[in-house]
């Protein structure tokens, strides 16, 4: 499927503390609607929201990954792309590194100690050092770059298709690939990418729901909808989509978040 992603608007309000509170209090555990009967051929997976943190509320997410107590995010728009070291309790930007303006930064993942960028359009992955912000390399895709984790073995690219694909960490070469579906068909516009407990998280493209996936077969396990607070977030901007996903390995906590979002909420899976 085609899709035309807009440029990012410079500006984006924010929710108050309070506002916030109302909300969490409004989508705690179950509370959240369903997902719509018959779209989707995998359940519904509940979760609670168990905490949130600021976040700036200008920053256009594309990648998003935590690392020893620390968020590190990869923000697009032409000429406001940007890598950034972010402290996770207060939403201040402790490292920033823009990228050259013209590109437009994705999705992000950590490879040992090595922080790997993705671009929208270049078909170009910057490597920068995890501990310095600096030049690592880089290395070339074909395609378009949409977001980007990693199993242990390969790095894992989506472009906004059904297809998940594997590449090479050193080189970036494809060397397979696998296609997302569930009961329904394919499910393609797959974005900010994640693993968590063995299954792969995807954001889906403008809209409110995150896919867990087997990355085996590619089935889709079970839908996460997050549509009262995307619902919320969105009245500040039409661009102000769910994307992000970040997990702390230590402690199995997971953070989501969105494009110009002033929150990154804390969730926890419920039976």
């Amino acid at each position: 499927m085609a899709c035309i992603r807009p440029a990012p608007r410079r500006g984006g309000g924010g929710l108050s503390r309070r506002r916030f509170l109302g909300l969490a209090a409004a989508v705690a555990v179950s509370a959240l609607p369903g997902l719509p009967a018959g779209a989707f051929g995998a359940p519904a997976q509940g979760f609670e929201i168990v905490n949130s943190f600021p976040h700036d509320p200008k920053a256009f997410t594309q990648g998003l990954l935590y690392h020893e107590g620390f968020l590190y995010e990869s923000t697009g728009g032409w000429g406001t792309s940007s890598l950034r070291q972010v402290e996770l309790e207060t939403g201040r930007v402790v490292r920033r590194k823009d990228l050259p303006a013209e590109h437009f930064g994705e999705g992000l993942a950590l490879w040992g100690e090595r922080l790997i960028q993705l671009t929208w359009t270049s078909g170009i992955a910057f490597v920068h050092d995890l501990r310095t912000f600096g030049d690592a390399g880089s290395f070339s895709y074909a395609g378009e770059g949409w977001g980007l984790t990693h199993d242990g073995r390969h790095l894992l690219l989506s472009d906004g298709s059904s297809a998940l694909r594997r590449l090479d960490p050193t080189t970036g070469l494809e060397v397979g690939r696998t296609e997302v579906r569930d009961a329904a068909g394919a499910v393609s516009m797959l974005n900010e990418l994640e693993y968590v407990d063995g299954l792969l998280w995807a954001n889906v493209f403008t809209t409110d729901l995150i896919a867990r996936i087997d990355p085996a077969s590619g089935r889709v396990v079970s839908w996460l909808n997050f549509s009262g607070m995307f619902e919320v977030h969105k009245r500040v901007s039409p661009e102000a989509v769910l994307n992000g996903i970040a997990v702390d390995r230590a402690s199995g906590r997971v953070f989501v978040t969105g494009k110009l979002w002033d929150r990154v909420y804390e969730v926890r899976l419920t039976s």
